[in-house]
């Protein structure tokens, strides 16, 4: 095993159960939701019509929870980057899977979301490191989060 790995796995046992930061808020425009639902083929009404949803308990359009999820990737590029050793000697990064993922509440369009992280595990695997993070995307004056995700993640090391 690398060096590398050793001193990078021996920081995140440290961080276990630590937040890692919180990221920048982001808008859910109409947009990106008319965008997603074109990609999925997923147009049912509370999502694009933004006349009908407004009849709605949800008082107009909603996000995906899928798109909700798929955020996760922006949302935490914008949580401030943690222990440089963790980076060091790092080939690549593959997403691994999640363990769990609810959706709590839906986020309304032109709400602005943002990610909360936690490291919650890390596990040596031979020259990777599996990490899960809990990432919690609150919506800005809301009460209750859109979702709550454990995400798990490899670095591979030299």
């Amino acid at each position: 095993m690398s060096e590398h790995a050793q001193q990078a796995f021996a920081s995140y046992q440290a961080g276990v159960g630590r937040s890692e930061g919180t990221g920048e808020w982001f808008e859910i425009t109409q947009e990106q939701v008319n965008a997603f639902a074109d990609v999925t083929l997923d147009h049912q009404f509370i999502h694009v019509d933004p006349e009908r949803a407004a009849a709605t308990p949800f008082g107009g359009p909603i996000a995906h929870g899928f798109l909700t999820l798929s955020m996760l990737v922006h949302l935490t590029k914008s949580v401030p980057p943690g222990d440089p050793v963790r980076a060091a000697g790092v080939v690549m990064g593959v997403n691994y899977g999640f363990d769990k993922v609810r959706f709590i509440s839906p986020v309304r369009v032109g709400k602005r979301v943002r990610a909360a992280v936690v490291l919650a595990d890390a596990q040596l695997k031979g020259t990777q490191i599996q990490i899960t993070r809990t990432c919690t995307v609150e919506v800005e004056g809301e009460d209750k989060p859109a979702l709550v995700a454990d995400w798990i993640t490899r670095s591979v090391f030299a």
